[in-house]
């Protein structure tokens, strides 16, 4: 199955995306995914939703919500492919490296990425696959580990650079608000070809191309390692990290304009398309709020 989060004119609210019929259905009475998630049944839920049904080729491009606005948790995963850690200059990891985004970093896969422009020198992409959690999660290992995955998805984990470095500790440069896309839908595990492609283009150039069977922790392992530490409830996202191709790794650092598009896809899933907006900090504080 394919899920997502849909702005309506009513606010937001879960979908099943058919495909093969070109339409979203609205799955009962849940204004997004991580509601829907919370209910044990609901794989049955949206596999027998039959309500309002809207055509995908009319949807505006804003129409995608994050496809869970609003985790209780976002567990982000740094140096997770062989390719991107040799890249930035580092040894393979033992163990996971973690650090967090908040839900306000959440943007729809087709919203600006909004920069405040005294931080906007040094403004990168880094396309991941994140995992979905379906199920409670509390030193889960094996079969339990992967029962938990509700499903994959696309997430870009913009960074500003210059903040990412100023300390050892990541968070300060990986959470700007309105700065991480997360979409455009969810699916579920059968439907992830077992070594998908993901690919970077910046301003129509390819900037990164690679399989998911470059990871070193892949998302079971994540789940395992993450649920020692704290339970994970559905609807959380682990952001499973980027491969070699980021602008930081360029000779010079190549980094994003005010203007220039990112398209993050995944095959199997669907892409995000976003453009980077400079805004003046006063301006995107009375921004309108996005779901």
């Amino acid at each position: 199955m394919r899920l997502a989060t849909l702005r309506t004119g009513d606010g937001t609210r879960a979908v099943r995306v058919d495909s093969a019929s070109g339409t979203a259905v609205e799955i009962g009475e849940w204004p997004d995914l991580g509601d829907l998630l919370r209910q044990p049944d609901w794989e049955k839920l949206a596999s027998e939703a039959d309500g309002r049904v809207r055509m995908l080729a009319d949807l505006a491009s804003d129409a995608w919500a994050p496809v869970v606005p609003r985790p209780g948790k976002i567990f982000c995963v740094g140096l997770n492919y062989q390719a991107h850690i040799l890249e930035m200059g580092r040894e393979l990891p033992t163990h996971p490296t973690l650090f967090a985004k908040f839900a306000d970093a959440l943007i729809g896969a087709g919203d600006e990425i909004l920069i405040p422009r005294d931080v906007a020198g040094s403004v990168d992409w880094e396309g991941e696959l994140a995992v979905v959690v379906g199920r409670t999660a509390r030193f889960a290992t094996g079969a339990a580990a992967d029962g938990a995955i509700a499903g994959f998805t696309v997430m870009n984990d913009v960074t500003v650079r210059e903040y990412q470095y100023r300390t050892t500790q990541w968070l300060q440069g990986k959470t700007f608000e309105s700065s991480t896309p997360l979409g455009p839908v969810m699916v579920t595990p059968d439907e992830l070809p077992a070594h998908a492609r993901l690919t970077t283009f910046v301003s129509g150039a390819r900037r990164q191309s690679a399989s998911t069977a470059g990871l070193v922790f892949d998302a079971a392992a994540l789940i395992a390692y993450i649920s020692r530490i704290v339970t994970l409830h559905p609807g959380d996202v682990i952001a499973t990290g980027t491969p070699a191709g980021v602008g930081q790794a360029s000779a010079p650092p190549d980094y994003l304009v005010d203007g220039e598009q990112v398209v993050v896809s995944i095959e199997g899933i669907g892409a995000l398309r976003n453009k980077l907006r400079i805004v003046d900090p006063a301006w995107q504080s009375t921004a309108r709020t996005r779901a």
